[in-house]
Order: structure tokens, then sequence, then C-alpha cells
């Protein structure tokens, strides 16, 4: 498969957490995941756990590092990539010129890959990626030169996981996350529903799933918009229909659902989580912090505030801004988190399906044996619509 990386980056990064609770490393990202450039027009998006570093496993010719000879770096590094199951095989073409194993460097950590290779007095980057699509074994990588072209063997971690590309994409993210998924609903929540709409419809479109809000359809129903239903009748009564039409929708396999957002919404209840647990749900949270340390606080008191309905997120991405433009760079922040989340708990798409074929009776995480009653058990979770 031919491919091409990009230097280009967003400033995007994003904290999550899964149902037991087991804190990992999320890493930045946007094509092909360089360390993030911020630019002021961009929403930023904030990192709350820092990645753990590997040290580099193997630097020929060191003094290519450190030459005061130019650097060349190339934008669009054509390669070609496989994957053979246990490692993935990349193949870069080093152009015309006589070139030699101490004329190659190659730094290969955990979740990044650096290249470079020395020609007729010039140092060229022939890729340089921060986040790899996913871990590999640094001390395992090989790599030689196949004629024109400089051959890297690296070593999965996980060898059960398939890999579109050697690089985090928006592109191999919607190719190889529907593995993984395994047809499981998604729903996003949070303080908007303009958000949660637009970042529904980009998420539907890459991985083939039905769109759907519950906005759209509750409107629908009532035959009147959303503000003149809430100004008629009140919050609650909104809220309440709302967990009526997730009940219908908490039966749906490959949907990606937009809920209201607001104090209007039932997310935005505690109580009325019970069919919101039917698929991965992820909480798109605008920050008001104006660094990525005290986004990462402000994201472990959101996880931490029971008295928010969207603290039972189990993806929680950090907006430092809004702007519809960025609409993909946010749907991608939410599969990568989602990849990560699931690759910690393979299990969690069977355990949806699972607390789905039950009745969704709200004992989501632990779901408890056919025959429990929520109503009369006394570890029951507060009643749920």
């Amino acid at each position: 498969m031919a491919s091409s990386s990009s230097s280009s980056s967003v400033s995007l990064s994003f904290l999550y957490r899964n149902p037991i609770k087991v804190p990992l490393s999320i890493p930045k990202i946007f094509s092909p995941f360089s360390k993030p450039t911020t630019f002021p027009s961009i929403p930023s998006f904030y990192s709350a756990i820092p990645r753990l570093g590997y040290s580099n496993f193997k630097k020929i010719n060191p003094c290519l590092h450190c030459s005061n000879l130019p650097i060349a770096s190339t934008n669009n590094t054509q390669y070609e990539f496989s994957d053979g199951s246990s490692e993935v095989e990349l193949r870069l073409e080093l152009g015309q010129g006589d070139v030699t194993p101490k004329d190659i460097y190659v730094d290969a950590n955990e979740s990044s890959l650096a290249i470079k290779v020395q020609q007729s007095g010039i140092i060229r980057t022939l890729m340089e990626t921060s986040t790899l699509y996913e871990k590999i074994k640094p001390a395992e990588t090989i790599w030689y030169i196949d004629e024109d072209q400089l051959v890297i063997s690296l070593k999965k971690q996980n060898s059960e996981l398939k890999w579109p590309d050697i690089v985090e994409s928006w592109e191999s993210l919607s190719a190889g996350i529907t593995q993984l998924l395994r047809g499981t609903s998604i729903y996003l929540v949070g303080e908007s529903t303009e958000i949660n709409q637009r970042i529904a419809r980009e998420l539907a479109v890459g991985l083939g799933y039905t769109p759907l809000s519950t906005e759209e359809l509750l409107e629908a129903y009532a035959k009147q918009s959303m503000e003149s239903w809430v100004n008629e009748e009140g919050s609650d009564v909104v809220a309440e229909a709302e967990s009526a039409i997730l009940e219908s929708l908490s039966s749906h396999a490959r949907a990606v659902i937009a809920t209201l957002g607001g104090k209007k919404g039932a997310a935005g209840r505690v109580n009325q989580w019970r069919h919101l647990f039917s698929g991965f749900t992820v909480w798109l949270s605008l920050s008001q912090a104006t660094d990525e340390e005290s986004a990462k606080e402000e994201a472990k008191r959101n996880m931490q505030d029971s008295g928010r309905g969207y603290s039972n997120a189990e993806v929680v991405v950090k907006l430092g801004g809004w702007d519809p433009n960025y609409s993909k760079a946010v749907a991608q922040a939410v599969l990568s988190a989602l990849k990560r989340l699931i690759l910690a708990d393979k299990d969690l798409p069977g355990k949806k399906s699972l607390y789905i074929r039950l009745g969704c009776r709200g004992d989501w995480p632990d779901i408890k044996p056919p025959g429990w009653d929520p109503s009369t058990s006394p570890d029951a979770s507060p009643p749920s619509s």
C-alpha cells in the first residue's frame, strides 16, 4: 500500500478513562503525529497524561545526528507498508545516489519512529512520527538496504491487532477501529448539541455507521423546535422524552448518536444513563484551561464529580475552543481514545452486547446475572429512565 507522510500538525490530544479506571497514556495525534505545533486559529486540545518514553534503539553513524551538514525535511515521503501479523514492514525510497548503512539513521521507540539519510552532503528526513499506529518492541527493530529502498521491520507488541498503516491518522483509525468496535454504537455527550451532532456526522462517515441525533428525532416527534418545547414544557419533560428515545436506540448497532447538550439533555443527569451504557460514551468537553497541565487537572476533577451525568462517560475529549472546520480533528481524537480504551480491555464490546441482551438494567459495568432486578436489589443504582 503506497502512502505518504505530511509535516503538518495540529495541537490535538486528550484524556480518557475506562470503566475499571485504569489510567493509560494518550499520545498526541495528527498526521503524521510529530510533536504538535499550536496554530492560534485552531482550537487547543490538551493531553492530560504524559506519554512514557523508551530509550533510542539504534543510531547508525551518531555523527549524522549532530552534524553541521545541511538538513532537508521531506514533507511527502513515499513509502510502502505491509502488515505481517506479528510485525509490520516499511519500505522507503532512498532516491538516486549511493547510500551505505553508515549513512542511515533509524531511531525506533515504543510509539515513535525517525528515519534520516545522508546523501550528497545533505541530511534528509525520510520519515518522522511521534505516534505509530500502535506500540512496537523497539529492541527488535531490523532494517536493511534493498537496492534503492530502505526496508524496516517493526515487531508489534500486540500481534492480534491489524495495522491499516504505519501512522495513526484519520484514515488508518477509521479503517482499523471497526475490528475493535465490533458493531458497538457510540454516544456523544456534552454541553453542546451542535458539537455532538457535527462530530457524530464525521465519525459516522468515517466508520460507515448511521448518524443519529436525538434532537432531530425529538423535534420530528413533537413537531416543534427544541427551543419552543423546552420553553413550553420545561427541560425535565424533554430529558424524559430523550430517555425514551435512548431506550429505543439502545438495541441499534453501528450507529453514532449525538445527544442533547446542556441541562435539557438526559446525559447531563446522573440517573438517566441506563441506556447510554449500551454503547461507548464520549464526553466532548469544552475546557476552561489555558495550558496542558491545568487541562489535565480539570479533566480529573470532571471525572471525579459524581454529581454530573457526563462523569459517567468512558472517554473524555477536552476542547480548548470550538471551530467546526476542525470537526474531523476532534473525531480523530475520539477514535484514537476509543482504540486505546478497547485495547486496554478487549472484552468491552462483548460486555456491551451482553448488557444489551440482558435489558440495559443499569448495572454497568458490573453486570449482574440474569434475573437481577434493580428495583429490589440492595446494591441497585439510582432509578434510571
